[in-house]
């Protein structure tokens, strides 16, 4: 039987952004996989050093749509590791409840991505609705859904209202409840234990060798995540588990996203109760925001995402534009390198299962 060359994606309803993998199948095994990211977005790293500091907050959201404010945070963050800021307390609190409201948000997006995958469409009407719950949060809050600009070197734009936080703790005690129907309808199903049992596998070695995080290296049994192991914010103040599992298969990932739903609800919580009255958010600059200098140094932040250790390596040279700036997308190395080297060999039907449940973000990759 002769090689045929198949193209799954950009508009392939399987497909998860403006990405496609260029397959080579015999009958129905992948004999050889491309990924092929830079459909739409590109070069965010030389676009970031050719625009002023303060011009970057409305770039760097949309390195990756699902997760967006990791991207803010980072670069908030390493902009005020060189430039020694001390970012007020409450800030810091409200960025911890943004970025898991953030978490969730991504995770609650991840069962439409399966839902679709397999065949499983109320999954993906009901993710798709009890996200733009949290979307709801981030409008009152930062007055963009998706989008935010919100996080900023010195603090956040805008503060907490008391409405604001009696909308969050409403929509967690929705979102809780409505977990068990998650359950209910999607680890439950044997359909969906038939299509994600053994399939997609990755084991320790080989996500170790790979530079897997997230919840790709916690499906093996590596307790890694990066709000733990290197604790940034207020992270080490609050109660939370890591959830594991030892299978390795895209039925423990996409599991493994259900757990870290009430971990995230217990942290927001959390910071709601610890979190002081204060100031928000420091000046940084005299005068004209956009002629704000950072001085001369250099930084490496890294945060924990949905998809795993997100950070960011930026060097100022003490100019008004950041004079290096790299990112470490998380789904980089499973994206890039594991299709190459691990797609083969899968069946057809099974490549949108490894891509949904290894998270990939093409404006990371191609970045």
């Amino acid at each position: 039987m002769g090689e045929v060359k198949l193209f799954f994606g950009p508009n392939h309803p399987g497909m998860h952004g403006n990405f496609s993998v260029h397959m080579y199948v015999e009958g129905d095994t992948v004999e050889k996989a491309r990924p092929l990211p830079g459909f739409l977005h590109r070069g965010f790293e030389k676009l970031m050093e050719r625009r002023l500091w303060y011009q970057n907050l409305a770039l760097i959201p949309r390195i990756c749509v699902p997760e967006p404010d990791i991207n803010e945070a980072c670069y908030a963050m390493a902009v005020e590791k060189i430039a020694k800021i001390d970012v007020p307390e409450r800030a810091q609190w409200i960025r911890m409840i943004v970025l898991e409201l953030a978490r969730i948000a991504s995770h609650l997006m991840s069962f439409p991505g399966i839902g679709g995958t397999i065949g499983l469409y109320t999954s993906s009407f009901w993710g798709v609705s009890d996200r733009d719950r949290i979307l709801d949060i981030f409008e009152s809050l930062t007055g963009a859904r998706v989008y935010h600009m919100y996080i900023i070197p010195g603090g956040v734009r805008k503060d907490l209202t008391p409405k604001i936080q009696d909308l969050i703790f409403n929509t967690l005690n929705y979102i809780e409840e409505r977990l068990g129907e998650y359950e209910t309808l999607i680890f439950k199903n044997r359909i969906v234990h038939t299509r994600l049992k053994g399939i997609a596998l990755l084991d320790k070695e080989t996500a170790l060798e790979l530079g897997v995080t997230g919840v790709g290296l916690r499906a093996t049994g590596v307790p890694y995540d990066i709000r733990k192991v290197d604790s940034y914010l207020f992270y080490d103040k609050v109660d939370f588990e890591v959830p594991t599992a030892t299978e390795g298969d895209a039925y423990a990932r996409v599991y493994l996203k259900y757990l870290e739903i009430y971990q995230s609800i217990k942290i927001i919580r959390q910071c709601l109760e610890k979190m002081p009255e204060g100031k928000i958010n420091v000046p940084i600059s005299e005068g004209n925001a956009l002629r704000y200098r950072v001085p001369k140094g250099q930084a490496y932040v890294h945060i924990e995402s949905t998809r795993g250790e997100y950070g960011y390596y930026m060097v100022s040279d003490g100019g008004e534009k950041p004079y290096r700036v790299a990112v470490r997308g998380a789904s980089y190395p499973q994206t890039f390198i594991g299709i190459e080297k691990y797609l083969p060999g899968t069946r057809i039907e099974d490549v949108p299962i490894w891509l949904s449940t290894m998270d990939v973000c093409a404006p990371e990759v191609d970045r």
